[in-house]
């Protein structure tokens, strides 16, 4: 499966309403392959998030590390599952369900490790935990997970018969989770205006973004080959969770028997991987992640509403209409639309 190149009809640097701009308010300067976007006119720019710029897309510097020494040197093993998502959009679920589905012959519900850990400690992160030491890996554990949009992924990945499963989420939603991650993960920025971060992330400048890039690139991956991409929508996760629990399973070769079926084990992994389960366990609730890490944060921040809409509580008619209008120009030609009450 050949890497898909940069996206060709995502033009998403419309005008900003004379808030933010990248292009008139900000001057490049080149580092390499690293464009650093520098202060301009006052106004809030990528670099007061530690966001910088490679491969067309936006990376903390914490990660960016990872990310290039991950593509420089990683080595997958053939039977490695890559569970890929852009920030904000299901991750912390898809990291459970996964691990409770892999896991499930060897821990008894009552006793897994997502009970006492942050689903994020349990599935390592290829370009955080993985480049630490690339030869200190459980070879019997096959789940990794990464945030890296599919055309930057490490060659070794593409080239070899490792099965990706993705998961995305409607733009609105995600922003609005971007915007409350933002104000409670980064306190030294301090407050900042929703309409501030809306005309950045609606120019693509967000954690591994732009979104409909990230998403674009896995979706054609998908229908180039679906027997090793795997896509999925939260909303759909949402709707119908026991089906695609069940797809999910069989997609990663740890399919539910029969047996397992009749005996409710499906509904057991959905239980032990609520929301309302994992927001209320202790470490969940008053635990940390990363710690001794520049992007230290506390757990409950992975668990703020796990709500399919929210973006109607907090969006105006002319954000959504924006943001419709800029998804509909980036992923309406391939296919691939986000079902849903546009109505705020």
């Amino acid at each position: 499966m050949e890497s898909s190149s940069k996206t060709e009809s995502c033009d998403i640097s419309e005008t900003c309403n004379g808030k933010v701009d990248l292009e008139e308010a900000y001057l490049p300067k080149s580092e390499g392959t690293v464009s650093i976007i520098s202060r301009g006119n006052g106004l809030l720019c990528p670099e007061d998030f530690g966001l910088f710029q490679y491969e067309g897309f936006w990376y903390h510097s914490f990660y960016l590390e990872g990310v290039k020494l991950a593509q420089e040197q990683f080595k997958p093993q053939s039977t490695d599952i890559f569970l890929c998502s852009p920030p904000k959009s299901g991750t912390t679920w898809l990291k459970a369900l996964a691990f409770s589905i892999v896991t499930r012959t060897e821990f008894d519900f009552s006793t897994n490790p997502l009970l006492v850990k942050v689903p994020h400690d349990c599935v390592p992160m290829l370009e955080v935990d993985i480049v630490k030491n690339m030869s200190d890996r459980n070879p019997e554990f096959p789940l990794l997970s990464t945030h890296m949009p599919y055309s930057s992924l490490p060659k070794s990945i593409i080239d070899s018969g490792c099965r990706v499963v993705y998961i995305c989420r409607d733009p609105k939603d995600v922003f609005v989770s971007f915007w409350h991650f933002i104000c409670k993960a980064r306190p030294e920025i301090g407050f900042v205006p929703m309409e501030v971060i809306f005309e950045l992330f609606c120019q693509g400048v967000s954690y591994y973004g732009p979104y409909w890039d990230h998403v674009l690139g896995y979706w054609k991956a998908s229908l180039e080959q679906p027997e090793r991409v795997l896509f999925l929508k939260y909303e759909d996760m949402k709707r119908e969770t026991s089906v695609l629990v069940k797809r999910l399973a069989e997609f990663i070769g740890h399919p539910f028997s029969m047996e397992e079926e009749i005996e409710g084990a499906v509904e057991r992994v959905m239980d032990l991987c609520s929301y309302e389960n994992l927001s209320n366990l202790e470490v969940n609730k008053n635990g940390r992640h990363r710690v001794d890490t520049p992007v230290a944060i506390e757990n409950n921040t992975y668990f703020r509403r796990g709500k399919v809409g929210d973006w109607k509580n907090h969006l105006t008619a002319e954000m959504v209409q924006r943001m419709d209008r800029i998804t509909e120009q980036k992923l309406g030609s391939c296919g691939l639309m986000f079902c849903g009450d546009s109505k705020p």
